[in-house]
């Protein structure tokens, strides 16, 4: 099986806002969201299909068949609307990103020929995207940042033997990383705030218990969880999850980049 994707952008405008609550209580759940007159995003949406190699023709299906079947969905549905004032499906359905994968997910399976939807990835912005599979229940990510020192050595190995796995990453010194950690989250979403998860308590609970312990601080020093854990980036993925999974039941997984080029994820004991 071979997989592959392209994605299409586009633009549109919404509001979150549930008729039946009064004002405050919209406010309340909703923030800034709640805005009447709306509020945009320039999305980016990834489409991914699977499907066999053709020995003949060396491709599995001709990628601008994909690129036409999804920019004609998008111009048409999608871009350039006030989706919850325009669109009949978000007049009753909050545009949320997470139910936004949903519908897109529903009006593409089936429509591609020679392949099939695999996944597709929705992202609202940096900071928020959704995805959706064909097996799988909606996820949503909220990437975070914050700013570390650390020093990768073992007390289970020997000085010698930590420099010669760590390089000039085991300075007694320490150096730091720009850390951006992702946090996803699995479920349906909501029937009426069209949320797997409301953003504010989900960034209330990722300040309170990782952000205020790790950011600006040197790992090895100043934080209890790696008294006796070499912080790699490895280790600081499972100790996020950890430390997350009391207070997210549906927590999915936990996504680290170090850089750009060096991402880890771990996702809890069960999870595939």
């Amino acid at each position: 099986m071979l997989y592959l994707s392209r994605r299409v952008d586009f633009s549109a405008t919404h509001v979150y806002n549930v008729p039946e609550w009064s004002g405050e209580e919209n406010k309340r759940v909703f923030g800034r969201c709640n805005n009447f007159n709306g509020h945009g995003h320039d999305y980016k949406l990834e489409v991914m299909v699977k499907g066999e190699i053709n020995w003949k023709s060396g491709i599995v299906v001709n990628t601008n068949d994909i690129k036409h079947i999804v920019t004609d969905f998008v111009k048409r549905e999608l871009d350039g609307k006030f989706l919850d004032r325009e669109h009949p499906h978000f007049v009753n359905n909050i545009p949320t990103t997470e139910n936004l994968v949903k519908y897109i997910w529903s009006e593409l399976d089936g429509k591609f020929e020679g392949c099939e939807l695999h996944r597709i990835r929705l992202y609202e912005n940096h900071y928020l995207s959704a995805e959706k599979g064909s097996d799988d229940m909606p996820l949503l990510t909220r990437k975070y940042h914050f700013c570390a020192a650390h020093r990768l050595h073992s007390n289970q190995l020997s000085d010698e033997e930590n420099r010669e796995l760590f390089g000039k990453c085991n300075n007694p010194h320490g150096h730091g990383h720009n850390y951006y950690v992702d946090v996803t989250v699995k479920g349906e979403p909501d029937p009426v705030t069209g949320m797997i998860m409301n953003l504010a308590d989900l960034d209330e609970i990722v300040d309170r218990v990782v952000m205020d312990k790790f950011d600006h601080k040197h790992l090895n020093h100043d934080t209890e969880e790696f008294v006796d854990l070499n912080p790699t980036s490895e280790v600081l993925a499972y100790v996020v999850y950890n430390m997350l999974a009391p207070y997210i039941p549906n927590l999915h997984k936990i996504g680290v980049w170090e850089t750009e080029k060096n991402y880890f994820e771990y996702l809890g004991q069960g999870e595939v």
